[in-house]
């Protein structure tokens, strides 16, 4: 499944977070769909523009639109949840439009995420943090060298499963 990432620049999370779209999408350069605006998303953009005021220097590491070849439709985002740490860990995050799943995208993602890590000599491991009632995530990563190494409890999500793998 051949994707393509656009980068959502912070004028388009500024503008999804105004519920404009229609802008969002000429900043970001793809068509954006509703899937951008719900409550997770719409969490999500408040959530990186305060990270980006914060640490810019993560703005290469972090959310982008995941566009399907040939056709250009947007099926999701996808990005690290920061530049890589100083012990070389960077963290995969990815979510996929309910419109589009069960059609190999979060797997597309994942090996793209893999393959940015993989590419820069400062990432030395992989970390996913998944609640463990996410069957479809805990299936994605199944086969991609990913080993558990403990859990944790996120204010947010609840209790995660981690898992790690070299990069």
């Amino acid at each position: 499944m051949p994707l393509r990432f656009a980068e959502l620049p912070q004028a388009a999370m500024r503008a999804l977070l105004a519920g404009d779209l229609s802008s969002a999408s000429a900043a970001t350069g793809v068509e954006l769909t509703g899937y951008f605006l719900t409550d997770d998303a719409t969490f999500l953009w408040r959530y990186r523009l305060d990270q980006l005021a914060r640490a810019p220097a993560d703005e290469p590491w972090i959310v982008r639109a995941a566009v399907s070849e040939p056709d250009g439709a947007v099926v999701g985002y996808s990005g690290f949840h920061r530049a890589p740490d100083e012990n070389g860990l960077v963290e995969i995050s990815y979510s996929v439009d309910p419109a589009h799943r069960r059609r190999g995208h979060a797997r597309a993602m994942l090996a793209a995420l893999l393959d940015r890590a993989a590419a820069e000599p400062s990432v030395r491991t992989v970390r996913a943090a998944i609640s463990p009632d996410n069957t479809g995530s805990l299936r994605t990563i199944a086969g991609h060298g990913f080993v558990q190494v403990g859990e944790q409890w996120d204010e947010e999500d609840g209790r995660e499963l981690l898992f790690e793998r070299p990069a």
